[in-house]
């Protein structure tokens, strides 16, 4: 009995030697190959960059803030020492010790070693513009800001 030459009964066209580069599965076992929604994925990328990106610009805005708030002390630092330096001075500040600067009712400043609650009965002077530390370098680190202490 002569044998019939086999002819295969798939298309040439749909098979290949290289099943891994189909698009689709090349046979029952094969794992399940969806097409990616790519809307979807663009979607989520974009999601998670603004994300990302609105955390890092919350942290910028919190280290300004933090910086601003490091030059206005500073500002109120140069402004306090320029109104001393400038202030009746009836002695010669020692290094790290707390002096108080008052305003008086006319205007003009006083740098004194009395704090404003040992006074007594009687307040001298209009206001307690700041209470002041004298640093090593000659500035003045200003411990407390504007308080009024005004007489009773």
């Amino acid at each position: 009995m002569e044998e019939e030459p086999f002819e295969n009964p798939i298309s040439p066209d749909k098979v290949t030697d290289r099943p891994g580069l189909l698009e689709y599965a090349h046979s029952a076992g094969s794992a399940i190959i969806r097409p990616e929604d790519k809307g979807k994925i663009k979607g989520r990328a974009v999601t998670a960059m603004r994300e990302q990106t609105d955390l890092q610009l919350a942290q910028l805005h919190r280290q300004m803030q933090l910086l601003a708030e490091q030059a206005g002390l500073i500002r109120n630092r140069v402004e306090v020492s320029e109104r001393i330096y400038s202030a009746q001075m009836n002695f010669e500040p020692i290094i790290n010790h707390t002096y108080f600067l008052y305003e008086k009712k006319n205007g003009t400043d006083v740098l004194s070693m009395i704090g404003p609650l040992e006074w007594g009965r009687t307040f001298p002077y209009h206001r307690c513009v700041a209470t002041v530390r004298m640093l090593a370098d000659h500035t003045w680190d200003v411990t407390y800001h504007q308080s009024d202490f005004t007489e009773e």
